[in-house]
């Protein structure tokens, strides 16, 4: 696949309305008030848009139209947002249709986790995708294996299957080591954790991927009681609390820190993502901290000069780089 030709549908689908392939990603990010009400009750955003979804395969599993040569694949991520949304929705309106779209979404978990090169338990991509280089398919991702084990996690409490926590045990695995040895988590000279939503060198520390990834360890220590998975994510929200200054430019937020000359902005989409993503962090872990840094962002938002100026970057980057 072209770059050009990818980062033109990319662009179309950050900044214009028109319908595309990554439409299913740009629903209203939310802080989901219900969620906090009883643990692993429903999950921290509500993803009623996505649970909506209706482009699906035979077996009813969504499947995403990237176009072109990559065509409709099934990805893991969406297919566990789009289960953790239809979770949300059953816990509240108890219709059985919501239930059955969660435990489909579970089941094709369970049957697709399957072991990567080092043999640790993983939820392939089967199709090559261009970011700072191609990755080659099959490729995996922490966001993949963190909201897997979000849903898992939640299918077993619900249903008491024990083949829900195993698979949730067995992804959990790929959190417990370093990239070089199948896992998906980085560690920084200074021993701050990272979990890596692309698994590139040098690591690029995506934002929003690496937050979502670790409400997954969050979760498994929830349904476990796993003291380890606690440390983890307590030592993943103090890495975040360590680096957010280096996500702030002082008008807009980063997407990611790959250290190139011109840095990475938000999109839009993401910038407001990233404030929810950071208020949902401070109710799990009580650090005001990150309430701070969410309000300053949605004052960066409400700005239209600061607005401007992050768009105009971003634009920048994308000429210099795609």
């Amino acid at each position: 696949m072209g770059r050009l030709s990818y980062y033109r549908r990319v662009f179309a689908a950050y900044l214009t309305p028109a319908s595309s392939q990554l439409t299913f990603w740009h629903d209203l990010p939310d802080v989901n008030t219900h969620s906090f009400s009883q643990l692993l009750g429903e999950y921290y955003m509500s993803f009623v848009q996505k649970a909506d979804y209706s482009t699906v395969d035979h077996s009813g599993i969504p499947v995403l139209d990237y176009r072109g040569e990559i065509g409709r694949q099934h990805n893991p991520i969406a297919i566990a947002q789009w289960g953790l949304g239809n979770f949300n929705l059953f816990q509240r309106d108890r219709n059985p249709l919501h239930r059955q779209k969660f435990l489909l979404a579970a089941d094709w978990l369970v049957h697709e986790l399957e072991p990567n090169s080092h043999g640790i338990p993983v939820w392939n991509h089967h199709f090559d995708w261009e970011y700072r280089s191609t990755l080659k398919a099959p490729w995996y991702s922490a966001l993949a294996q963190g909201q897997g084990i979000s849903l898992l996690v939640r299918a077993h409490q619900h249903t008491r299957e024990s083949r829900y926590l195993f698979a949730a045990e067995r992804a959990f695995q790929s959190f417990q080591l370093p990239v070089e040895q199948g896992g998906i988590t980085y560690t920084d000279p200074a021993g701050n954790i990272w979990f890596e939503e692309y698994l590139v060198s040098p690591p690029t520390h995506i934002l929003n991927g690496f937050i979502w990834a670790a409400w997954g360890v969050h979760d498994f220590a929830l349904a476990t009681g796993s003291s380890s998975a606690a440390s983890l994510f307590d030592r993943a929200a103090q890495t975040l609390l360590a680096n957010l200054a280096r996500y702030d430019l002082g008008f807009w937020s980063l997407y990611e820190l790959a250290g190139l000359p011109l840095p990475m902005l938000a999109s839009p989409f993401y910038h407001r993502l990233h404030i929810a993503q950071l208020r949902i962090m401070q109710r799990l872990t009580g650090q005001v901290e990150f309430q701070d840094y969410a309000d300053r962002w949605q004052r960066y938002a409400a700005s239209s000069l600061k607005r401007t100026r992050a768009l105009a970057l971003k634009s920048a980057f994308k000429l210099c780089y795609y």
